[in-house]
């Protein structure tokens, strides 16, 4: 048989129902506060993690940029470089790829390749071994010159009247300026080597030009 609950017993279970209720309480709120602290610690990690996607979105992006931008440049410069070399560019081929292990900025490398290229770009002095070629641009100004003048007083002696009179005048003039016209082949010499057609050069055409015109015009016609 039960035994009858006495005052005593019953305020002994109302203070242990009071303490398994107050127990309860705290391990709830210990459960709550442990729960907000995983949210929020989770909901930190996402942020931290989108913000790094973020960033790493934006480095690929600057770096897809950039190597377009170092590709475009290097494929200009190997074009320039080709046309300094001309017929020889041929055997460079294709642009060449990057290169394994490379290090160092390219953006810098690229930059002092420019300067090296626009240094190469300054031409230079024809040196001597090309003067008896200037002067045998002088002589050919100076023989078209008088071929030129010769047949133009022909054709006034052909046709005389008024033409007979002013042709000579005319061929003496072209004949003159045939020191002149060997400047034009000098120049084209000067560019296929990359130089300059300097006052040397020109003194050279001009002075071989004259020799030979005072020497086609003193032959007797």
């Amino acid at each position: 048989m039960n035994e009858p609950v006495t005052s005593e017993s019953y305020a002994a279970h109302l203070r242990r129902l009071a303490e398994l209720t107050a127990r309860a309480a705290t391990q709830r709120a210990e459960a709550m506060a442990w729960h907000e602290r995983q949210c929020a610690a989770a909901e930190q990690a996402v942020r931290e993690a989108t913000e790094q996607v973020r960033r790493a979105e934006a480095e690929v992006a600057e770096a897809t940029e950039l190597v377009e931008r170092v590709d475009a440049e290097a494929a200009h410069l190997w074009q320039v470089l080709r046309g300094r070399l001309g017929a020889g560019a041929r055997r460079l081929g294709d642009p060449p790829g990057p290169t394994r292990g490379a290090s160092g900025d390219p953006v810098v490398l690229l930059e002092r390749a420019r300067e090296l290229l626009d240094r190469t770009r300054q031409p230079g002095d024809l040196p001597g071994s090309v003067n008896p070629l200037l002067a045998l641009c002088g002589v050919f100004g100076a023989v078209v010159a008088y071929a030129v003048g010769t047949g133009a007083r022909a054709l006034g002696e052909r046709y005389g009247g008024d033409l007979a009179v002013g042709m000579p005048v005319i061929a003496l003039v072209v004949s003159l300026l045939g020191p002149l016209i060997g400047l034009g082949p000098a120049k084209l010499l000067a560019d296929r080597r990359h130089a300059l057609l300097g006052p040397r050069p020109m003194a050279i055409v001009i002075a071989a030009g004259l020799v030979t015109t005072v020497l086609l015009l003193a032959i007797p016609r």
